[in-house]
């Protein structure tokens, strides 16, 4: 009897990837998953969270450990990154990786990248680092010692590619956000909340340094709405991480952001990733940020972009109103609120403003076209 002839065994490929924040979290574990579907011998190692865990990872170091924000912040914590930079380093060159897939985070990314840049392992990133907001100089990196740059902003293509790096723009992410995980009616039951009265989201950010910044100031601007709107109603989202002191009875804990904002009437954010998730939602939201001084000191010496907000970078003028650092008062943030409350032509506005930010963000797919294009470099 003729035997049918094995099978060529597949190779198996070995990616190292970084994550250091929730949000990199995320989209690190669907790209594992969007990786998988395509290619399912294949295994990953490197930091990130509990998401990318589930997906498969093999965890070295957690992004709990791993985020930090501002100057100051990452100064204090210089020894424990230098330790994790040189455990990485060490791994790194003991496994060989097929390649290393960097997914924002680029404090620590871009040294990473000057480190290793003479072991020659092929480097994607996805996500890629602001340059274009400040400290352009860092371009070289990429353009130096990066094969592959996946971009999720649409105005990134052209802007990286005048100044000589080679970037493919995947669409973003947030076109295939996730459904709310219940009912509008078991969300409003859950709460205790009545579905008729208004609903102000908080969301005051993921890193606990962020969250000490701001938790205060929208307390104060919820007493202050509540005094002019008395029915309104208050969620705030929360990664379970975080640690909100105090907690009123009366404001909710929402862990599921995204349930939150699809649920709310209007939206007080601490500017990052969450107010691109709020447009694509279509919450009216005001925008706030404060950090140390001297991080504030230094972003202003370096930035060169006009917003601090995603959305009004994309959007290329203001959607969304924005008060930063010493304008992020409870008051000032009480009347913007409170004008998106009661002025339907101001949220008419907004949600034109969203549907144009919506169009820039291309097709969904964006996972599985990333996917597609860092296993053409080995398959």
């Amino acid at each position: 009897m003729t035997q049918t002839p094995e099978k060529t065994k597949q190779k198996t490929l070995t990616f190292f990837i970084i994550a250091g924040e929730e949000s990199g979290d995320v989209h690190g574990s669907r790209l594992i998953l969007a990786i998988k579907k395509k290619y399912s011998d294949c295994r990953f190692i490197g930091h990130g969270g509990n998401k990318m865990v589930e997906q498969g990872l093999k965890i070295l170091e957690n992004i709990n450990n791993l985020s930090m924000m501002g100057f100051s912040e990452v100064i204090k914590h210089l020894p424990y990154m230098k330790r994790v930079m040189g455990q990485t380093i060490k791994i790194i060159k003991e496994i060989s990786p097929s390649r290393i897939i960097l997914i924002d985070y680029p404090g620590f990314n871009l040294r990473l990248i000057k480190r290793i840049s003479s072991l020659d392992i092929p480097i994607t990133y996805f996500i890629l680092p602001q340059i274009w907001a400040w400290k352009e100089s860092r371009i070289k990196i990429l353009r130096d010692f990066v094969d592959q740059s996946l971009s999720i902003f649409p105005f990134e293509q052209d802007w990286f590619k005048h100044r000589g790096v080679n970037v493919r723009f995947v669409g973003h992410p947030f076109t295939e956000l996730d459904p709310p995980k219940i009912s509008r009616d078991n969300f409003f039951r859950k709460h205790k909340l009545l579905p008729d009265k208004p609903l102000l989201v908080l969301l005051p950010g993921s890193r606990q340094q962020e969250i000490d910044q701001h938790w205060k100031i929208f307390l104060i601007t919820v007493q202050l709405l509540r005094l002019s709107t008395p029915e309104l109603q208050v969620v705030v989202g929360k990664a379970p991480s975080a640690t909100l002191s105090p907690l009123p009875d009366n404001i909710y804990v929402e862990e599921n952001t995204i349930t939150a904002l699809h649920y709310g009437n209007v939206a007080l954010i601490a500017s990052g990733t969450a107010t691109l998730e709020a447009a694509v939602i279509n919450i009216p939201m005001v925008v706030c940020y404060r950090m140390s001084f001297f991080s504030w000191f230094l972003i202003k010496k370096l930035s060169k972009v006009s917003f601090a907000s995603i959305v009004n970078l994309i959007g290329k003028k203001e959607i969304v109103p924005e008060f930063l650092q010493n304008e992020m008062t409870s008051e000032n943030l009480y009347k913007a609120l409170r004008l998106l409350l009661n002025d339907s032509e101001k949220r008419n506005s907004m949600y034109t403003g969203f549907s144009e930010v919506r169009k820039a963000l291309g097709k969904p797919g964006a996972y599985t076209r990333s996917a597609e294009a860092i296993l053409k470099k080995h398959l």
